[in-house]
């Protein structure tokens, strides 16, 4: 359940630096990108098939996203194009569900559908607006570093109603993605902080909170789910949250309310 996911104490034996500024991952962290593209995707795809209940949508709407082929961070190394990442994603489900004709024609038709559809679906999750308007009224800068190009992020960004997040690094910002240290270096350099008093908030434990505190910043990792961390878990300090309320107490902040006299 959001929210109650245990803490993990940082740097044992230290007190974590004063934070100053924080950044945030954008997918499935600030946005809820799963159930945007599920969303989409079922749009898309209905007219191509069109047999399939509410519980096989389900199994392809997760096939798609589960990627074995890790189509997608082929396409973060620059193997692929995002639109051809996509395209192959949508190819081995459709193969999977027997889809027959899906053809270079179609697979381009359904890869236009998806992209017509998805800003429709897109919304930011309910604990985002009440931690960035804590975060402005305590002066604390924030931004947000993501492993896809910035203008497809600047866009999700806006139409989620983020559009207040103006410090935005993407993949193509210093041609490096996460964990490489440029990334969140340049995210730190953009808020104007120093990365030991920097929190990373992102979904992914490897990539944002390993990545982020091995390139020196304070890393958080958002388990929504309360899954607990992988069992490959290496980097010490890392902290756990289940939702970003949780973020104004790492940051040292009260809530608004709380400030205003009215206990929560």
């Amino acid at each position: 359940m959001a929210g109650t996911a245990a803490h993990c104490t940082p740097v044992p034996g230290a007190p974590a630096a004063p934070v100053r500024g924080v950044l945030f991952d954008i997918d499935d962290t600030l946005v809820d990108l799963h159930q945007a593209m599920k969303d989409a995707m079922i749009a898309a795809s209905r007219p191509l098939v069109p047999h399939l209940g509410a519980g096989e949508w389900d199994a392809f709407a997760a096939m798609y996203m589960a990627d074995v082929d890790h189509f997608y961070d082929r396409y973060v190394a620059g193997e692929f194009t995002f639109a051809e990442q996509r395209g192959l994603r949508a190819r081995a489900v459709m193969a999977h569900f027997g889809v027959s004709g899906f053809d270079l024609a179609a697979e381009q038709w359904w890869i236009e559908a998806f992209e017509k559809a998805q800003p429709g679906y897109i919304r930011a999750y309910p604990d985002v607006v009440p931690v960035l308007d804590a975060l402005d009224a305590a002066g604390f800068p924030y931004g947000a570093v993501s492993n896809n190009v910035h203008d497809y992020q600047r866009a999700k960004l806006d139409v989620a109603g983020l559009s207040r997040i103006r410090v935005l690094v993407g993949i193509d910002t210093v041609g490096a993605a996460k964990p490489d240290p440029r990334v969140f270096a340049e995210g730190c350099r953009l808020l104007g902080t120093v990365p030991a008093q920097t929190l990373y908030v992102g979904d992914n434990y490897l990539i944002d909170a390993e990545g982020s505190a091995q390139a020196g910043l304070q890393g958080v990792w958002l388990d929504r789910k309360g899954g607990g961390p992988p069992s490959s878990a290496a980097v010490e300090g890392v902290r756990i949250i289940g939702g970003l309320a949780e973020v104004q107490g790492l940051a040292g902040l009260m809530l608004p309310r709380a400030r205003a006299g009215v206990q929560l």
